[in-house]
């Protein structure tokens, strides 16, 4: 039986290195700064869209990219906007939860992500929330 892991790059602390070195030689150490303070910038802007609707609410802070909220209309609603959101296939929420709730988590970290996307993603969102 053929074992398929075997035959990747290991993922070793060197691979990872590499990994790491060629990052930073591709972007440059001011350009990794720029997406860093970018995406945490998106992702406050989003926790401020939460902050302003009142059918939605934060349940934690956005120190960086995370973004952790949920409908006010309990579990069934914000697992119908995930469901909702995630079958769309225009973008994917992930979850967890706090406190025995569950809550939606948005993360804004990919290297082309721009405002555009972090607004068509609070559109779809609401879209979901109302029906």
């Amino acid at each position: 039986m053929i074992d398929y892991r075997d035959w990747q790059v290991p993922l070793g602390r060197r691979f990872r290195a590499l990994k790491l070195w060629a990052t930073i030689r591709h972007y440059g150490a001011e350009g990794l700064r720029h997406h860093v303070r970018e995406h945490v910038r998106l992702a406050r802007d989003f926790a401020d869209w939460v902050r302003a609707d009142d059918r939605f609410e934060l349940a934690a802070p956005v120190p960086l990219n995370l973004v952790c909220f949920r409908h006010r209309g309990g579990d069934e609603m914000n697992q119908r906007i995930l469901d909702g959101v995630n079958g769309s296939g225009a973008l994917f929420l992930t979850h967890t939860r706090l406190d025995g709730r569950l809550v939606l988590r948005l993360s804004v970290g990919a290297a082309r992500t721009e405002r555009r996307h972090v607004e068509a993603a609070w559109t779809a969102i609401r879209a979901a929330a109302e029906g």
